[in-house]
């Protein structure tokens, strides 16, 4: 097994677990933080202010903000080696 593939699969891992803790995060800020208003996703879609909502709205987030800079981060380095044989 390449060290290439070891590395994706940590990094997939990592933002796995990531998103994961996220969700429970979330989740315990919506059953125990009393008073709290219903979230928005991308200040655009509403979820509601129940545990499961706070799950879903921060496990979300936060798979998009680590997303797309894992993205475009792969994007690059699949360029630079085509460019570099």
């Amino acid at each position: 097994m390449s060290s290439n593939v070891r590395g994706q699969r940590f990094v997939i891992g990592l933002y796995a677990a990531l998103v994961a803790v996220a969700g429970v995060a979330g989740f315990l800020t919506g059953t125990f933080v009393s008073g709290l208003r219903p979230p928005k996703f991308l200040f655009l879609v509403p979820f509601p202010a129940t545990p499961l909502g706070f799950a879903a709205y921060g496990a979300l987030t936060i798979a998009l903000v680590l997303g797309l800079p894992l993205l475009l981060v792969v994007y690059v380095s699949s360029q630079l080696d085509d460019v570099a044989e």
